[in-house]
């Protein structure tokens, strides 16, 4: 049985998005495993759901990348590779910087004063080493920059590709230097979009999303020693 505060009877309303946001946060916070099998009898019990659209849910997580559909043997959740992180990464920070050359062109006032809001929120949270919800608040920064952007096929290539890394940046957790760095970075994103600097922003995202890249390479090479 799965142990987590956010698996509880979910409401029929919006049931088939809702299924796909509890499996996915299950998966990047690391609930489910890396190579486990999704225990559907388990989650349909706890979900109060039947395994109709519980498999219709995963076949949208198969499609993301985030589970391995086999025939007759049911849903695997997939390993974060290093082939996958180095091939990904690159592609993911030129999508993020666009966004944020895109979003100093649109962005509005009240939206930034949002977004330093949401910032101040995370250096709290990095303050009283709160990791989940420092996680959680910065994938709301860069959401807000890329919302900001006004560009709908930017914003659906780059949240595909950015739930895929998602659970690779959750589940190698940072050292306390690459958390300092990190936040340190988030500040001068922040400073480069309240002065509507789209150049100099773009160069630092990408520069940040190299840097996160690292930390996850770092992690996956840890474990495969460790194995």
């Amino acid at each position: 049985m799965i142990e987590n505060p956010e698996v509880h009877v979910i409401s029929r309303k919006s049931l088939h998005q809702e299924l796909v946001d509890r499996l996915q946060l299950l998966i990047i916070s690391g609930h489910l495993a890396p190579g486990s099998k999704v225990p559907e009898k388990d989650l349909c019990s706890q979900f109060g759901v039947s395994r109709t659209p519980l498999r219709e849910a995963l076949k949208v997580l198969a499609s993301d990348g985030l589970v391995r559909l086999e025939l007759n043997r049911g849903a695997w959740v997939t390993k974060v590779t290093a082939s996958e992180v180095k091939e990904v990464f690159p592609i993911l920070g030129a999508l993020e910087a666009l966004s944020g050359e895109l979003a100093c062109d649109n962005i509005s006032d009240k939206e930034i004063r949002s977004i330093r809001i949401l910032h101040d929120q995370m250096i709290q949270s990095y303050d009283s080493r709160d990791l989940d919800a420092y996680f959680r608040i910065n994938q709301q920064i860069h959401r807000a920059i890329l919302l900001a952007a006004r560009n709908d096929t930017l914003t659906t290539s780059c949240q595909a590709l950015s739930l895929r890394m998602q659970r690779a940046r959750y589940l190698a957790n940072m050292s306390e230097e690459r958390w300092a760095d990190a936040v340190e970075e988030h500040e001068k994103i922040i400073t480069l979009l309240e002065a509507r600097n789209g150049k100099q922003l773009g160069i630092t995202l990408i520069e940040h999303m190299k840097a996160k890249q690292q930390s996850v390479l770092r992690w996956l090479h840890a474990e495969e020693n460790f194995d």
